[in-house]
């Protein structure tokens, strides 16, 4: 069943005092000029900050952030490839980031990954991820999961709004409303009911000409309590 935008556009309005408080509260992706001018270290760091806040309290993650920039020097891909069994024994000593051995595990790891892609492309990470269709979104997860550490479930997504692609997120009052839709029947995992969500979004998008982001945030807000 397909969603009415003007319907979800006027439920999620009469949410707000007025348009224009509306529309600041929705996210903003980047531009693709934006995120193929961002360095590949900018994506390393966007990477790692979301596999530390799976499972954690986001807000504690992004506290400590700029001390992890300072530890990992910006994340410099090339270097932070080259990290080692003794490299990452040392940084589980220093108490100025979140000791994760695992999710330490996956920086030389998404680092290499990252690096592969410039390679194979000739061009930046940036550049890939700027240039892949919203329209496929889920195939881009696809890819992160695939080929990168510990970016599956909710973490490609959530990498990728930190790193300003548009991206929508299937959060639990995300997937409720597709569920009141008649979209999904359940929590979406396999191929099928993603693609289903991408079908869903894609015609949200068509209507409107909004992001998918927006779109995302303004589907919760039909079901978040708090509004």
């Amino acid at each position: 069943m397909p969603l009415d935008y003007t319907w979800l556009y006027e439920t999620v309005r009469m949410r707000f005092e007025s348009r224009a408080a509306m529309e600041a509260f929705l996210p903003k992706p980047l531009a693709p000029a934006k995120l193929a001018a961002k360095g590949d270290d900018r994506y390393l760091s966007a990477m790692t900050q979301r596999i530390f806040q799976a499972g954690m309290q986001h807000k504690v993650v992004d506290a400590k952030w700029p001390a992890f920039e300072d530890v990992f020097g910006r994340f410099d891909p090339p270097a932070m490839a080259r990290l080692g069994p003794g490299e990452i024994d040392a940084y589980m000593q220093d108490a100025r980031i979140i000791r994760h051995r695992t999710k330490l595990q996956t920086i030389p790891r998404n680092a290499r990954f990252i690096l592969d892609v410039g390679r194979e492309r000739g061009t930046g990470f940036g550049a890939f991820i700027a240039g892949w269709p919203g329209s496929d979104i889920v195939g881009l997860w696809d890819v992160l999961a695939r080929r990168g550490a510990r970016l599956g479930g909710r973490s490609a997504a959530g990498f990728l709004r930190l790193a300003g692609k548009d991206t929508f997120l299937l959060t639990s009052d995300v997937v409720a409303r597709l569920k009141a839709e008649g979209v999904i029947d359940r929590t979406p995992s396999g191929k099928r009911d993603l693609q289903a969500v991408q079908v869903a979004f894609n015609a949200l998008q068509k209507a409107s000409g909004r992001p998918l982001c927006q779109l995302s945030a303004m589907l919760s807000l039909t079901i978040d309590p708090r509004f």
